[in-house]
């Protein structure tokens, strides 16, 4: 967690067997008041949590879909500083 920084990793480590494992679960940034979900490697959904947990959609926006893809979604529309929303 960069609580300073509004960054927020949920991270896989360890042993499976012989084999090393480690990557990120869930990676969650708060911009400008919204909940951006960079990535989500959970079945259910992080969005979904937090649309049961009473977040409104808009404020969560999907930062691992593809910017023009954004208004398909259901949830917030914003686009990252220096991305183009076409």
């Amino acid at each position: 967690m960069d609580e300073a920084r509004d960054h927020y990793l949920l991270i896989d480590v360890g042993w499976r067997g012989n084999e090393r494992i480690r990557g990120c679960v869930i990676h969650v940034d708060i911009k400008d008041g919204r909940i951006w979900i960079q990535y989500d490697g959970t079945e259910y959904g992080v969005a979904n949590e937090l649309v049961d947990l009473g977040v409104p959609k808009e404020d969560i926006v999907l930062g691992f879909r593809a910017p023009y893809r954004l208004p398909d979604t259901g949830f917030g529309v914003a686009v990252e500083p220096g991305l183009s929303a076409q």
